[in-house]
């Protein structure tokens, strides 16, 4: 349970007097007068995180996934789908603050739906504990949690992460001016203390912890500082992992633009033969394409969000969105629809920890603090996953494993006909890797 020493909950004197930064309290990250102005005249969107959930329950109603709650107990079971899986949706507060992290539980096998459990069971259980990555929620597992809760003797739980998804929303405080490594660790304390937070609430005391993308740089954080409660670290293509090229700068303040060559190139340029290689930086970029380059760094580096993008588009701001879900190709026009009104939803709320993006990852998508130094030191089982067609290369959990050498159990797979998203776009054999991890403990 929480005590009175907790982060979260000792007050912003107590935090001064200490020395900490009273992180969920102010922020440094504020809004300009010209963000403030535009806000005013974009009026659309909700700011409360409790608002509307019917949204994210028809997401998993796709799924198979019917989220159950006190109403459901006073003799509305009968109005549930019998095949259902019963999940519960529960806003779980972590401080005394107000602040609270969203979380969709399946406890006892999720009831009904569930061939194996066959309803809730007795005796001690196991905890599976999914986070989701940027620009994401506990919606984006819809396809998995059917599949994963058949595994007996299984709690099954997915989480948003402070700030992100319909957790509540504090003001994000970045320390931009404290130099990249000190800005790099509030970020990852920001989301470590809070899921911390979450697991004495929820009583957890050891949990197979798994992360995508983002949520995999935060959760490999986590083991790290809480290595006592992590039975199994399970990193789903996370982000962060190897060190940055060492002309990355270079590259980025230039412009420099991917181009085909088959000639040689000439001095101080890269050549690529196929289209099938990596590949190569011309050094004269376009005037649009520096221009477009020097104002991402600048929004990158100042804490500007795609969420705040979405927002600023106004009305065209879930045409943006829905562009960005058709990239799901293996989906239904309905799952897409449902995935777009989803993401779009938590875009309108207000601006939180989606800010901290440019705190952990320098332009370019390289960690601060590359986990590749960092995760090789951790002393529980870890897993990677990988899609076929992942934008996020292995190689990074390829050295990990290596420099891990066989001190810890350790296993890669790659999940066919699949993008970065390989949990939506191939289920059924992720959801037959986890389980398969799941039982090997």
């Amino acid at each position: 349970m929480l005590t009175e020493s907790s982060p979260l909950l000792v007050s912003e004197q107590q935090q001064k007097q200490q020395g900490q930064a009273p992180w969920l309290l102010h922020s440094e990250h504020k809004e300009s007068s010209v963000t403030s102005a535009l806000s005013w005249l974009w009026p659309w969107g909700t700011k409360d995180a409790r608002t509307d959930d019917s949204i994210e329950r028809a997401l998993l109603a796709q799924g198979g996934v019917t989220v159950v709650g006190p109403s459901t107990e006073q003799g509305l079971e009968s109005d549930i789908d019998s095949d259902a899986v019963l999940a519960e949706a529960l806003d779980v507060e972590i401080d005394t603050q107000g602040n609270y992290i969203h979380t969709i539980a399946i406890r006892g096998g999720g009831g009904r739906g569930n061939t194996t459990a066959g309803g809730k069971e007795r005796g001690p259980r196991r905890s599976l504990v999914l986070t989701h990555g940027y620009f994401a929620g506990v919606g984006f597992f819809f396809r998995n949690y059917r599949g994963l809760s058949q595994a007996e003797g299984w709690d099954v739980y997915a989480v948003d992460w402070l700030g992100m998804g319909r957790s509540s929303r504090p003001t994000y405080k970045g320390v931009r001016d404290s130099g990249s490594e000190r800005r790099a660790e509030y970020a990852e304390e920001f989301f470590v203390e809070s899921l911390e937070a979450w697991r004495q609430r929820m009583q957890i005391d050891k949990m197979v912890l798994c992360g995508h993308s983002f949520g995999g740089y935060m959760v490999g954080a986590y083991a790290l500082k809480y290595p006592q409660h992590v039975e199994k670290l399970v990193l789903l293509s996370p982000i962060g992992v190897p060190e940055a090229p060492a002309d990355l700068e270079r590259r980025i303040w230039q412009g420099f633009e991917p181009v085909h060559r088959k000639q040689h190139a000439k001095e101080g340029e890269y050549r690529m033969a196929s289209n099938t290689e990596a590949p190569v930086y011309d050094g004269k970029p376009s005037w649009q394409r520096l221009l477009l380059f020097r104002a991402s760094l600048y929004m990158w580096d100042r804490n500007y969000s795609p969420q705040w993008v979405v927002r600023m588009c106004g009305p065209l701001g879930r045409r943006l969105v829905s562009w960005y879900i058709g990239r799901f190709s293996l989906l239904t026009d309905e799952q897409r629809h449902g995935m777009a009104a989803y993401a779009h939803q938590h875009a309108q709320l207000a601006e939180s920890s989606a800010a901290a993006l440019g705190d952990f990852l320098r332009p370019g998508g390289f960690a601060r603090r590359p986990l590749v130094n960092r995760v090789p030191a951790v002393a529980m089982p870890t897993v990677f996953f990988y899609g076929s067609h992942d934008w996020v290369g292995q190689a990074g959990g390829e050295e990990i494993v290596r420099r891990i050498g066989g001190r810890v159990a350790t296993r890669i797979y790659v999940v066919p006909n699949a993008t970065h998203n390989f949990h939506i776009d191939n289920p059924e054999v992720f959801n037959r890797y986890m389980i398969e991890e799941m039982s090997n403990i």
